[in-house]
């Protein structure tokens, strides 16, 4: 029984509730039918179909090469598998930061083919235009502020965010910027905690972070992460709850030693 079985369909609106409550969110990523429905199962509020599809499942080194219509794809595949979580796609690199108008149409078509409940966009007042172009479309937008992936070659790092006072300034700005533009939360990634906190305190829309402490209203992994499928990924942030690369590739090796020792299937195994 999940924690929050008796609640039918998280929205936008129990997020800000949750907030408003002191009641922290939990988030994790799905990209795909089989692992949504257990991330569902498992009673999580959110699930972002991240473009860290990108890195997990298309195993590129970094976000930007991932299309609108891959994360379309993945975003059908994670709704069909969904009965209660609130289910927000990423909106990939270069689907919305040239003009609002592209953005309306790229967040339009995660909303429409791909089923999504709500997009998420990086970044602040550069995108200020495209952000309130969707909001006013009665489209729900998540902001994501700090380290955000898909600038990776303009920062040149994926190290922590905001450390100098002038970038955490913008980020306070921004963030209270995006909650006015009607974002209905922000992720805040790879910043300081105590800057997490003043964030948070200072809007009134829920922030999830990822690497930002925890004093923000919720937190994201990402699910490959959190249940060790990646062995070489190992940020301070990430608490690994499972070990599953050493289980399943020593099922795998027990598999194969199995077939070849003539020991599977067997006769209860056969018809």
């Amino acid at each position: 029984m999940s924690v929050h079985s008796e609640i039918k369909k998280i929205t936008t609106e129990t997020l800000r509730k949750m907030k408003f409550d002191k009641e922290k969110i939990t988030m994790l990523t799905a990209y795909d039918f089989t692992t949504a429905k257990m991330v569902d199962a498992g009673g999580v509020d959110a699930i972002l179909v991240g473009d860290s599809a990108a890195n997990v499942m298309a195993g590129h080194e970094t976000t930007l090469p991932i299309t609108l219509d891959q994360m379309i794809y993945h975003t059908q595949c994670v709704v069909r598998g969904v009965s209660r979580a609130l289910v927000v796609a990423d909106l990939p690199f270069g689907t919305y930061q040239s003009n609002p108008e592209k953005a309306l149409d790229s967040a339009v078509r995660m909303m429409k083919e791909g089923g999504a409940h709500a997009v998420k966009i990086e970044g602040g007042k550069e995108i200020e235009d495209s952000i309130q172009k969707i909001v006013n479309a009665g489209i729900p937008v998540m902001g994501h502020l700090g380290l955000t992936p898909q600038s990776i070659y303009q920062f040149g790092t994926y190290k922590v965010r905001a450390k100098e006072e002038s970038e955490a300034e913008k980020l306070i700005a921004d963030a209270q910027l995006l909650e006015s533009l009607g974002c209905f939360a922000l992720v805040l990634e790879k910043i300081p905690s105590v800057l997490a906190k003043k964030v948070s305190e200072s809007i009134n829309i829920p922030t999830i972070g990822i690497g930002a402490g925890a004093d923000c209203d919720g937190q994201v992994l990402v699910y490959h992460d959190m249940v060790g499928m990646n062995q070489g990924f190992s940020p301070k942030f990430l608490r690994r709850y499972l070990d599953l690369y050493t289980e399943i590739t020593g099922a795998i090796a027990q598999f194969v030693g199995d077939v070849k020792k003539v020991d599977f299937p067997n006769e209860k195994e056969s018809y």
